[in-house]
């Protein structure tokens, strides 16, 4: 069976996990310091925090830039549902704009119809590490005095080229970038996050946040040769990264150039062997981009069974996933927990469909995501490719 994602882990991971154990020190401490300011440095941010995944980084930056109940988020419904429900964890409403049919990533110019007195944030995908048009919603979000958050989970080692200059996708561009290393994430921790941000301000209140805003760390009580006692003047929580989980992201950090340098070479011959295969829609990677190619996905020719098509697959020993969900769609997200412009009878929704996330829809229904991954041989590959192309030819 050729899985659809397979983490990069080596004996460096084992004696770094090891190493850690072996120091006492499991829990939040020399190590995960280590990891922010060597993640910090492989993107070109000022601040990098670490916590437990990337849905708490996204909740630490919401709550950071002052989303509260009652506001509105702009963001797509087409991602992992973690990107609105860490709106919702605000008390705050998700309010979905469709996405670029080519990159799958938010269409700035639908942005500005989205907004509303109650807009307090923007939150944008680089949805499966393809950047997304960040000057233009960067600009947008700078007339209206917005703050803008990146969802940039599948997004290390993507780059965007602003203005004359190539730089990496958590620099960051907007206020904060959000990071998961999840294990189907180009690296990873076992579970994980981090969040970047260039003002000190943002930073030091993910900080403390992630931590039951706690005002004295645990690890300056512990270096003191004086008796400390902390207070807990705000609601904090328990979002923290443990250190053997760091210690093992500092060493996957180490393999990103050599990772991202394969992936790219992978993606470049996924293009060339697909694009024989009549009808199949290939991904767009817009000529300021440079993707990670940390998911491959492919629209299924006009008409095609996208379950069938996989079931085929799975047969063949080829797993594969469906396009990237839609959380307006899910049982979870009824209407009243999000919005569209001009409510539920003027855009279809509740008719089997959303016309104004209509492309979303359709991305989820005809999509499909290959496997793609470090190890990856070539032969392998040519299965990927011989088992679609037998599927959609059947």
């Amino acid at each position: 069976m050729i899985p659809i994602a397979k983490p990069l882990l080596g004996p460096e991971e084992v004696a770094a996990a090891a190493e850690a154990i072996q120091s006492g020190w499991v829990s939040q401490g020399p190590n995960v310091a280590k990891f922010e300011r060597a993640f910090a440095e492989q993107v070109g941010a000022s601040h990098a925090c670490a916590v437990s995944n990337c849905t708490t980084a996204l909740h630490l930056a919401l709550l950071a830039v002052g989303v509260k109940p009652g506001d509105e988020v702009i963001t797509v419904s087409h991602s992992f549902i973690a990107t609105a429900n860490a709106i919702r964890y605000c008390g705050a409403k998700p309010v979905f704009v469709d996405i670029q049919p080519d990159t799958y990533n938010l269409d700035p110019a639908l942005l500005e119809n989205a907004l509303s007195t109650r807009t307090r944030a923007i939150l944008c995908v680089h949805q499966m590490g393809m950047p997304c048009d960040l000057p233009a919603i960067l600009e947008i979000a700078s007339r209206h005095g917005l703050p803008v958050i990146e969802d940039a989970a599948c997004g290390i080692g993507s780059e965007i080229r602003m203005g004359e200059d190539w730089e990496r996708i958590g620099k960051p561009h907007g206020d904060v970038a959000c990071f998961s290393f999840h294990p189907r994430k180009v690296v990873t921790t076992g579970e994980g996050g981090m969040l970047t941000t260039n003002n000190p301000d943002l930073d030091q209140r993910f900080r403390l946040l992630r931590q039951h805003y706690m005002s004295v760390p645990d690890t300056t009580r512990h270096a003191s040769s004086q008796v400390i006692f902390e207070d807990y003047p705000e609601l904090g929580f328990n979002y923290r990264m443990t250190d053997i989980q760091a210690a093992i992201g500092y060493e996957q950090l180490k393999r990103l150039p050599e990772i991202i340098g394969r992936r790219r070479e992978l993606g470049s011959r996924y293009l060339l062997l697909l694009s024989e295969i009549p009808g199949l829609g290939l991904p767009h990677e817009p000529v300021w981009a440079r993707s990670n190619w940390q998911s491959f996905c492919v629209r299924l020719p006009q008409g095609s069974d996208q379950r069938r098509v996989m079931q085929f697959m799975l047969d063949a020993g080829v797993a594969t996933r469906r396009g990237i969900m839609c959380a307006h769609r899910e049982p979870a997200y009824p209407f009243g927990t999000w919005s569209c412009e001009g409510g539920m009878d003027a855009c279809g929704c509740g008719d089997g469909g959303c016309r104004k996330l209509w492309h979303s829809e359709e991305a989820q229904d005809q999509t499909l995501v290959l496997p793609l991954f470090h190890q990856l041989s070539f032969e392998q590959q040519n299965r990927v490719v011989a088992a679609l192309a037998a599927a959609l030819g059947e």
